[in-house]
């Protein structure tokens, strides 16, 4: 027995120790031993919150949408040309002017020969009092691309005293040139003849110096396609 107050007595040498029972109705808790797969390692870059997306994703995006809207420009600009190109504006104008193209020693070339030959055609129907050859030259040619060009229109018929020459090192440079000859003889409209590929950027050029500009593409013209026309995409 304990006396009161007293310490429990210990058990006899032999008999087992028996655990000490919890308080009624306290569970009792086993210890849980981890391994090192139970334990998830910490990702060092957080995860997107759920409704965010990946600022990647809108650069992309942003890209696709720059690409289409490239693509529409250039159809659109591809269309523009080949429009232009393909319609023929000739009309009664106070002077014909034909862009000028290579020569050789004075001849024209394939593609200026065409040029002009549309030329004749426009001057046998009257449509103009005057022409107006454009063009300069290179370093070591004898003759200007409009010096080239007058000599064969006049072989075409073509008078010598109805005929102007410019020169010019580009298109632009050669219409400059062009509108000074026009406005010294107080006149204002002109007809462009080049090729197709080439018809809109002249007929922009002349109406952006002011002048009140139409195109008549020739037909015969060897350079064609879209390698042409993607020249003037350029």
């Amino acid at each position: 027995m304990t006396e009161p107050g007293g310490e429990n007595p210990t058990p006899p040498s032999g008999t087992p120790a028996v655990e000490p029972t919890p308080p009624s109705g306290t569970p009792a808790v086993e210890p849980v031993m981890r391994t090192e797969a139970d334990v998830t390692p910490v990702n060092p870059q957080r995860p997107l919150q759920p409704g965010r997306r990946s600022p990647w994703r809108r650069v992309r995006r942003v890209g696709y949408v720059l690409v289409a809207l490239l693509a529409v420009y250039y159809l659109a600009m591809l269309w523009w040309v080949h429009t232009v190109g393909t319609s023929d504006q000739a009309r009664p104008v106070d002077a014909i002017v034909v862009m000028g193209a290579a020569q050789y020693d004075g001849r024209p070339s394939a593609q200026l020969a065409a040029r002009l030959d549309h030329v004749v055609d426009l001057w046998d129907r009257g449509l103009a009092p005057m022409v107006v050859t454009t063009g300069g030259n290179r370093p070591g040619d004898r003759f200007t691309e409009a010096q080239a060009s007058a000599a064969y229109l006049v072989e075409q018929g073509v008078p010598e005293s109805a005929i102007v020459e410019v020169g010019g090192a580009t298109s632009f440079g050669s219409l400059e040139l062009v509108r000074d000859q026009i406005r010294i003889r107080g006149l204002q409209s002109i007809l462009l003849v080049s090729d197709p590929y080439h018809s809109l950027r002249i007929r922009l050029s002349a109406q952006e110096l002011g002048l009140t500009a139409y195109v008549s593409p020739t037909r015969t013209s060897p350079v064609t396609g879209w390698t042409a026309l993607w020249r003037e995409m350029k």
